[in-house]
């Protein structure tokens, strides 16, 4: 993730990857008021259904998820699939970050997010078993 030319050079990329070289294009080409994003929404299987199962597996409604896109004045525009993610509906938190902040500083966030969520919720399980949970859920989608 700290090299965003991968989406050029692979082909494919994450919505970090995605985001991230886009702001960087947007800013070179003064376009200054494009904001990248990283928002919280819950993931589920009404928004993501090749996630229901695993979520079924552990008796979870869903799970907040950690997902990057652009603004542009209140639009967003999100590059990450060609099918669209219904993930304003579920939007729980959003902030404005940085390139840089794609890697570390999203992974630290989220799991803050998710530690916080367990307490209030009072979900049964350690955040190191929700995060173990949240990566069966990206590898459904990756199938």
């Amino acid at each position: 993730k700290t090299n965003t030319l991968c989406v050029l050079q692979e082909n494919k990329g994450t919505c970090s990857t995605k985001h991230a070289l886009l702001k960087t294009l947007a800013d070179e080409n003064g376009m200054l008021d494009v904001r990248l994003v990283l928002g919280i929404f819950k993931m589920n299987g009404q928004n993501t259904p090749a996630v229901l199962k695993t979520l079924a597996n552990y008796q979870l409604d869903y799970i907040p998820e950690a997902h990057n896109y652009l603004k542009h004045n209140d639009t967003i525009i999100d590059c990450t699939t060609t099918k669209e993610l219904d993930f304003l509906t579920y939007l729980l938190n959003e902030t404005e970050i940085s390139r840089e902040q794609i890697t570390d500083y999203k992974v630290a966030y989220h799991k803050n997010y998710l530690n916080t969520w367990l307490q209030t919720e009072k979900v049964l399980y350690t955040l190191d078993e929700i995060w173990n949970i949240r990566e069966a859920c990206i590898a459904a989608l990756s199938k």
